[in-house]
């Protein structure tokens, strides 16, 4: 399958478009309209994402991947040092609340620019038909 946009321009990778928040048509960077809601059209080339719902899929793996992460991070600054309550409250909010929204940022790019090489659509049934 060609890995690039129409016209046959070079196309970055999907991990790469998906950190960056590119447009999976024209490459510019509107992919998303706001920290983690993907916008309904391309600001540069108009490309209508409607028919892609990437739906909150990750947001539940990737909670536990994250969760999992911090509480190791925590028991281990906890057994080395025993730092007051505060100290985890500093480290560890602002660091779940990035991880989380990052990652989440990511995923959702990630899944929409799979979904949109692969043109795939929601499921439909043969009687509905």
């Amino acid at each position: 399958m060609p890995d690039g946009p129409a016209g046959g321009a070079s196309h970055p990778t999907i991990a790469r478009a998906a950190l960056l928040g590119l447009c999976p048509e024209c490459g510019a960077p509107t992919l998303f309209d706001g920290p983690l809601k993907i916008a309904d059209r391309c600001a540069n080339c108009g490309n209508d994402r409607s028919g892609n719902n990437v739906g909150d899929g990750p947001a539940a793996f990737l909670t536990m991947i994250i969760s999992a992460v911090v509480i190791a991070l925590a028991m281990s600054l906890e057994f080395a040092v025993y730092p007051p309550f505060w100290v985890h409250v500093i480290l560890w909010v602002p660091f779940t609340i990035a991880a989380v929204v990052g990652g989440l940022r990511f995923a959702k790019g990630l899944l929409f620019h799979a979904e949109v090489r692969r043109g795939a659509r929601e499921g439909v049934l043969a009687d509905d038909e």
